[in-house]
């Protein structure tokens, strides 16, 4: 049996706020790859349960969080079209997507609007 490894690296600061995430990965190469967030989700076999780790470094702005989690569950819906054949599930979180974005666009808009000289 095949066996891969993914490891994470957080260097935190003195309130043990993320500064820097780096990664690396057997199937990845020898490279060390950095991040400004990750989120990992684990499904639990013995609590049939989610267990979750989110973190972002300090200097992650906050449109690209925005970005990063439509992204995110834009990825799932494939990944669940793709694991359980459920076309509805799948456009309808895409569709979501697709709305989130247009809010974090306007949401753009009106910031540029009220803030020209940014």
């Amino acid at each position: 049996m095949k066996k891969s490894e993914i490891h994470f690296s957080i260097a935190l600061d003195d309130q043990r706020v993320p500064e820097a995430i780096s990664w690396t990965a057997t199937d990845a190469g020898t490279d060390i790859h950095f991040a400004k967030a990750i989120n990992i989700a684990l499904w639990d076999r013995n609590d049939s349960g989610t267990m979750k780790i989110d973190l972002w470094t300090k200097d992650m702005p906050v449109d690209e969080m925005k970005y990063f989690y439509i992204d995110t569950l834009g990825a799932m819906a494939q990944s669940l079209e793709t694991a359980t054949s459920d076309k509805v599930m799948a456009e309808k979180m895409r569709t979501l997507c697709q709305e989130l974005m247009q809010h974090v666009e306007e949401q753009q808009k009106r910031n540029a609007a009220q803030n020209p000289q940014s």
